[in-house]
């Protein structure tokens, strides 16, 4: 089926009763499996349309219309972000295009999520005087995933959606590290690497949580530095809270992922565990390797080849850098000046004849010499930063990340539309007829 934007406009109408579209806009999505834009309606009110391109792309679909329908009313009201609602979905040769109601906001780029962290947009309506200030996105971030990993467990088992213990998340990984050393074109310092945290069971002691499992930027929507919501639902499930936290990995300062992970440790019923930012760094670095194994199985050689160029990048960054493992820094290099100026100091004891006697000046020189080239022995590699790999795939079921194709109308970036809105464009093709063949559900 040929997915431009006025067709998936024709899908809303059909899909949801009373929608007479009038005009489309962008809306980012793993443009390997979806295509998706923002359809608005005649009476002003917007619709995301996401519109599957293979069988398993409409099978994460109707996975997320289970989730959604989980979470009931009150589950909803105590989130302190909005998740999207199924307002109608419309099927045409074996795949299902879902509309969902649209909600405010857009997406930020990573730089851009730290820029509004640090100055933020003011809010569109001024607070009242009585109001809090409103937190830094970074703190909403961190109280919003606390919050989510807070949620009952059988939220997700009573929909009958996955749920693992901290050794088959482990275990998992470890399955999935195997089936990326099949392909040989994974540098052999990276498996090793990887597969050395997974088998230090030191890491892998943790409390499960209810998690989003494919958290990052281009699921997450802003207005006016304000958390908007969480899009994105197909993959919860109850397994490795670090998951929800790998994309943070990409962000140029460091401190952002630190105030995520304190607004965090407050809101959330049980605390983090102290390796959940080194089990996020790891599952950041071996997206790539899905990546690849991904681009492998689709018969895709672009996919491949650019997941090859990132993941021999990575080794070398890992080895300029001598990072031990993955989210562990190398140690620092001790200043060699104390042993110089021990050095010295014995030199001119020596010089001004403490014993008198010139073999205890050579004895005391030597001594000297001895401590110094001991404490020269306890000399580490240079300290360098944890490289920064923001590059790693955003979603480990489709080919998204630097280099994976996007639509022309799932553009990030807005431009110019109705109402001072992200990409809204009139077209009279709007009123396309809809999909023959199709059956509708609402």
């Amino acid at each position: 089926m040929r997915t431009t934007p006025e067709l998936l406009a024709a899908v809303a109408a059909a899909a949801v009763p009373g929608v007479a579209p009038v005009a489309t806009g962008p809306s980012p999505d793993d443009a390997a499996d979806f295509r998706s834009c923002i359809v608005q309606d005649a009476d002003g009110r917007r619709w995301r349309v996401r519109s599957p391109l293979n069988t398993e792309a409409s099978m994460r679909l109707e996975t997320e219309h289970l989730v959604l329908q989980a979470f009931t009313p009150s589950v909803r009201a105590r989130l302190p972000f909005h998740l999207p609602s199924v307002a109608g979905s419309v099927a045409h040769n074996g795949l299902r295009t879902f509309v969902y109601s649209h909600l405010p906001g857009h997406t930020l780029s990573l730089r851009e999520l730290q820029r509004q962290n640090e100055s933020p947009e003011p809010p569109l309506h001024a607070p009242s005087p009585s109001a809090a200030p409103r937190a830094p996105l970074a703190v909403q971030l961190g109280r919003a995933l606390g919050t989510l990993h807070s949620l009952p467990r059988a939220l997700v088992m009573d929909a009958d959606l996955p749920a693992y213990s901290a050794e088959q998340c482990r275990k998992r990984m470890l399955h999935d590290l195997d089936q990326a050393a099949t392909t040989g074109l994974i540098p052999g310092e990276l498996l090793r690497r990887w597969e050395d945290a997974l088998e230090d069971t030191t890491l892998w002691q943790f409390s499960t949580r209810v998690v989003h499992g494919d958290l990052h930027e281009d699921n997450i929507t802003v207005d006016h530095g304000a958390l908007v919501s969480f899009t994105g639902w197909s993959d919860l499930h109850v397994g490795d809270p670090a998951e929800d936290f790998s994309w943070l990995v990409g962000m140029a300062d460091p401190t952002f992922a630190d105030t995520v992970l304190e607004a965090y440790s407050v809101s959330a019923v049980q605390p983090p565990d102290r390796h959940l930012l080194r089990r996020a760094h790891l599952k950041a670095e071996f997206a790539l390797a899905e990546w690849l194994v991904r681009g492998v199985d689709r018969g895709i050689p672009s996919m491949v080849d650019n997941a090859g160029r990132m993941l021999a990048t990575l080794a070398q960054d890992v080895r300029a850098s001598a990072s031990p493992s993955p989210g562990v820094t190398a140690a620092p290099e001790p200043s060699v000046a104390p042993a110089l100026a021990d050095e010295a100091e014995g030199h001119d004891d020596a010089a001004r004849g403490l014993d008198g006697d010139l073999a205890s000046e050579r004895e005391q020189n030597e001594l000297g010499v001895q401590r110094a080239d001991d404490r020269g022995q306890e000399r580490d590699v240079p300290q360098q930063e944890d490289p920064d790999h923001g590059a790693a795939p955003r979603h480990r079921g489709g080919a998204t990340g630097p280099g994976a194709p996007r639509d022309d109308y799932a553009s990030n970036t807005p431009s110019p539309g109705l109402s001072g809105d992200p990409g809204l464009s009139g077209s009279s093709a709007v009123h396309a007829e809809t999909p023959t063949g199709s059956d509708q559900t609402s």
